[in-house]
């Protein structure tokens, strides 16, 4: 009987002395539930969204992601997140989500799948082409080496060496003209 009683919460708290805060206010029951976190992988990444850089817990088993909270130990959210970064979670896992490369030649009516090397690849030519037809010889008065065919727009998470080094490598060595962030937007 007494160890029937001892099963009641109320009644474990009581002869424990316990405030009711702990463990000794759940049941048996309540205690085996458990989450459907537990035994789960924790990486620590940023928030995507913005500049900010609020720091976030990934949950994942098994190559799927659980969840994504914020990270308690960071100094920048202290374990909060904004709406958007709260929503982070179905940026990986909406099912409206594309995950292969679409493309749509031009004058084609109908979009194709292809490789993302072949993507890449094919952005990578086309700068380079438009980079060499555009680029504007050196005259009197002008800079050389300048394209203004081509542009690049940065994304907020960015940080400063990241632009930085995306600032030197687009104007120094392609000659873009164009070069801004998101952040300033």
């Amino acid at each position: 009987m007494l160890r029937l009683l001892k099963g009641w919460p109320l009644v474990r708290q009581l002869l424990e002395g316990a405030d009711g805060t702990g463990l000794e206010a759940m049941s048996s029951a309540t205690r085996a539930t458990g989450t459907r976190l537990r035994g789960a992988d924790v990486a620590r990444s940023v928030c995507p969204y913005c500049a900010v850089g609020c720091g976030q817990r990934i949950h994942h088993r098994d190559g799927e992601l659980l969840a994504i909270e914020g990270d308690p130990e960071s100094p920048i959210n202290q374990g909060t997140l904004c709406p958007k970064g709260s929503a982070s979670h179905q940026l990986l896992t909406h099912d409206g989500r594309l995950r292969k490369v679409l493309h749509r030649s031009p004058g084609a009516r109908e979009w194709r799948e292809i490789d993302l090397v072949e993507a890449v690849d094919r952005v990578a030519d086309l700068v380079w082409e438009s980079r060499r037809r555009t680029l504007e010889p050196e005259s009197p008065g002008r800079p050389a080496r300048r394209t203004t065919a081509i542009a690049h727009l940065g994304g907020a998470t960015l940080d400063n060496e990241e632009n930085y080094l995306i600032k030197k490598l687009f104007t120094g060595g392609l000659g873009m003209v164009a070069v801004s962030n998101q952040a300033r937007i």
